[in-house]
């Protein structure tokens, strides 16, 4: 999916407007041809004769690519689970759908495809805004896994909906020419068959962050292109540096991915290494990762502002060439903003602000405890933040970025009584709040399975306040600048429980005893 998204424009799943799919079933009504398309829904036996005569061409095995238009769209989406097990899908196009009209789920062809057949490569789908039959917006509004680009024509109704309209596009031609030929270039590919060895977390976090600082570096132009060239460049040999001393201390060898990014730094004529494209990342992990990323400043210790648009870009860029798709990098940037409103009142992002997480983060943890914090599995658990803090300092790139995610991921008693103590200031708990809400928003809108522990986490800090409150309120003054910050404090929390329960995101917690089971 990564790599037919980056030769096409820019992804768009439309919007469902109202009134939209009662003008396709007048389009539908008013088009003669469809009344093919009124039987294949409505008649069992066609739609079985259809489906028999296309499966009785097919042969038992070998790579196919479909091209579905109008109708033929629906019968390619219901075709899928039927394919022969042994037939590969090198991928899908399908135009002028309107499977994302409800009256197109024939047999619930939506619910067999919450998830991609394991034989489909990809599935792209084209739609124009001028095509009634298209419902005015993408097969992603009901398949959210696949990716659905908008192309414009000047004709409408009829015309527009004409398969011979859709297929004269350079964005329809070049998703076929990529599924027939997968390559525009001619030359051959010269393969690295040296040893490695897999990144550790620390590694792969950095390796991330440097792509994605890189990513960044391609959206700017002038004077702020210079600078920001000029601070990665510094970050990327410090970076490098850092990771080989703390490599040869601990015996460890350089994986290559981090040995590619080495240069002379000392030459100021030597090219920098890009970072390599990322490999593919679940989706349930990217969650934390991307969540880390997007509020961090990955050319720290310099400070260069740089607007939403240009980190959401390079967020997407991103997340394309791990697989993810680009709407994964949108909703990255969704839900971080629907994190601040819920919890500020405002869709605004100060993105300066957040930007700066990773220069905050060490100072947080270690106020936090965080040398003993119990972090969930796939970032940083205990061990990596001290080695991390301990090989990079708390001050560095890597050590803030590690940093951070060990409070995204951070669950337990360290957490809660370290962000509930007088060491840690209400801003920085309002800031570590804030991106658990983002990663929780961010895996409702990829239609994850939530995450427990953020809910428990967020109850366990709300009576460790409250606590706190009420023993020093019995005796200090109101106007007490501690008695306000435990205020603040409660009142983020409350905010963030709130917004969570209302919003479907605190997931059923069974308690330890088997029996005795309590509903949260």
């Amino acid at each position: 999916m990564g790599a037919v998204e980056r030769r096409l424009p820019r992804s768009d799943r439309g919007q469902n407007r109202l009134g939209s799919d009662a003008v396709t079933s007048t389009a539908v009504e008013f088009f003669p041809s469809f009344k093919a398309a009124k039987n294949y829904l409505e008649e069992p036996a066609i739609r079985a004769q259809v489906l028999h005569r296309v499966l009785s061409r097919l042969p038992e095995s070998g790579r196919l690519i479909i091209v579905g238009h109008s109708l033929g769209s629906v019968i390619a989406a219901d075709l899928l689970r039927y394919l022969p097990v042994w037939i590969e899908v090198a991928g899908m196009v399908t135009i002028g759908s309107p499977l994302a009209h409800g009256t197109f789920d024939v047999d619930k062809v939506r619910e067999s495809l919450e998830e991609p057949p394991t034989n489909l490569a990809w599935w792209v789908n084209f739609w124009n805004p001028n095509d009634l039959v298209a419902a005015q917006r993408g097969v992603s509004s009901v398949v959210p896994w696949m990716t659905d680009f908008q192309i414009g024509t000047k004709k409408v109704l009829r015309a527009a909906h004409a398969a011979t309209e859709y297929l004269n596009n350079d964005a329809v031609a070049s998703a076929v020419g990529f599924a027939l030929f997968g390559s525009r270039s001619s030359e051959i590919a010269v393969v690295d068959k040296g040893a490695d060895i897999p990144l550790d977390e620390t590694e792969r976090l950095t390796v991330l962050a440097l792509r994605y600082a890189y990513l960044m570096l391609l959206e700017l132009q002038g004077d702020q292109r210079e600078k920001f060239a000029g601070a990665l460049r510094e970050v990327q040999s410090d970076a490098v540096d850092e990771i080989r001393a703390r490599n040869v201390s601990e015996y460890r060898a350089m994986p290559a991915a981090v040995a590619h990014l080495a240069f002379d730094m000392s030459d100021p004529r030597s090219t920098v290494p890009v970072p390599l494209e990322i490999s593919h990342i679940p989706k349930d992990e990217a969650a934390n990762l991307l969540t880390v990323l997007a509020a961090s400043n990955v050319v720290r210790p310099f400070e260069i502002v740089l607007s939403r648009k240009i980190r959401q870009k390079a967020m997407e860029a991103l997340t394309t060439e791990m697989g993810l798709g680009r709407q994964y990098g949108t909703d990255v940037f969704t839900a971080a903003e629907r994190a601040h409103e819920a919890l500020n009142g405002s869709s605004g992002v100060n993105w300066i602000k957040v930007g700066a997480l990773s220069a905050g983060a060490a100072a947080i943890v270690l106020a936090t405890g965080g040398l003993a914090l119990a972090a969930a599995p796939g970032l940083a658990g205990a061990a990596v933040i001290t080695s991390a803090l301990a090989s990079f300092g708390p001050g560095g790139m890597i050590g803030g970025l590690v940093s951070a995610g060990a409070l995204v991921t951070a669950g337990g008693s360290g957490i809660t009584y370290g962000l509930a103590s007088s060491g840690t200031s209400a801003e920085a708990l309002e800031e570590v709040v804030v991106r658990w809400m983002a990663t929780a928003i961010l895996r409702q809108l990829q239609h994850l399975e939530p995450d427990p522990t953020v809910w428990i986490t967020l109850a366990e800090i709300e009576i460790e306040v409250r606590r706190h409150h009420e023993r020093l309120g019995a005796f200090s003054d109101e106007s007490a600048p501690a008695l306000k910050e435990l205020k603040r404090k409660l009142d983020t929390v409350e905010r963030a429980l709130k917004y969570l329960t209302d919003n479907n995101l605190a997931s059923n917690v069974l308690s330890d005893t088997p029996d005795q089971q309590v509903l949260v």
